[in-house]
């Protein structure tokens, strides 16, 4: 049997894997289901439909689950799905999805939620993310692998962050972050590349050095649109997959625009 402790409310309809430890005052509901190895520390609430995947781990005060914070919500049932081997700390918030999307918010799998970051209604969240201190995603962001938000960073609804992009500290995003950026400003604009963490990543020097020439190609040309100019670099850097990623996320459908550089400001890589 899961190893819960008796100062917690736990739902008898709830799917909690027998691994699973449970700690004091806990609220885990009907419809919440619970992976291998799961651990609720102390004072968290799961409740709604909920999945947990194995090995995730969740800390005091924690709420998943809870109706999203959107009027529009008429109480449609929608779900939350969370990865494996995820840390979720103190005072994460975490809502289910809405009719007005694909009623599921979804997180990958080895994550990191810092103290009090936020993930709205109907966000798609990959693999690997972390979420400082306070940071907050509004409803509908996508964010792909590998990408890393500062402390109390937020972005705007359905904005699209691209793999491997890194959020700077109090960044306000409003519009989308290619693969692999690096956004700074009180209100986001492009800084360079995000050089650290594909370096960290262990990315081979040479789609590097072919990632640098299309970003500056990107960025640093005056004439023609962006849109014009991802042709142009994905026919210069032809087999580069971090280059054609970046291409393809540029001309990828959107209800935001890009994050471009402040106008007039060096590009740093």
């Amino acid at each position: 049997m899961p190893d819960i402790h008796p100062n917690s409310v736990v739902s008898g309809e709830a799917k909690i894997a027998e691994s699973a430890r449970i700690g004091p005052f806990c609220v885990v509901g009907d419809d919440v289901c619970l992976g291998e190895n799961v651990v609720l520390h102390s004072h968290c609430t799961i409740i709604g439909d909920t999945r947990l995947g194995d090995g995730t781990e969740v800390f005091p005060f924690a709420s998943l689950g809870h109706r999203p914070q959107d009027l529009k919500f008429r109480g449609e049932k929608s779900r939350l799905v969370i990865g494996a081997n995820n840390v979720i700390r103190e005072n994460v918030t975490m809502n289910p999805g809405t009719e007005g999307d694909k009623l599921e918010t979804r997180v990958g799998d080895n994550c990191l939620f810092m103290v009090g970051s936020h993930v709205a209604h109907d966000c798609q969240i990959g693999d690997r993310v972390i979420m400082a201190n306070n940071a907050t995603l509004a409803g509908h962001v996508h964010v792909e692998d590998d990408v890393i938000f500062g402390g109390l960073s937020a972005a705007h609804q359905f904005c699209r962050i691209g793999q491997g992009a890194f959020i700077g500290g109090m960044c306000g995003v409003e519009f989308d972050i290619i693969p692999y950026g690096s956004v700074i400003g009180n209100r986001a604009h492009l800084a360079g590349l995000n050089l650290v963490g594909l370096r960290r990543r262990g990315i081979p020097r040479e789609q590097i050095h072919a990632l640098r020439g299309a970003f500056k190609q990107l960025f640093n040309g005056e004439s023609k649109t962006v849109k014009e100019r991802a042709s142009q670099v994905l026919g210069d850097y032809e087999g580069q997959p971090l280059v054609q990623q970046m291409v393809e996320f540029i001309h990828g459908s959107s209800d935001r625009g890009l994050t471009m550089p402040l106008l007039g400001s060096a590009i740093v890589d």
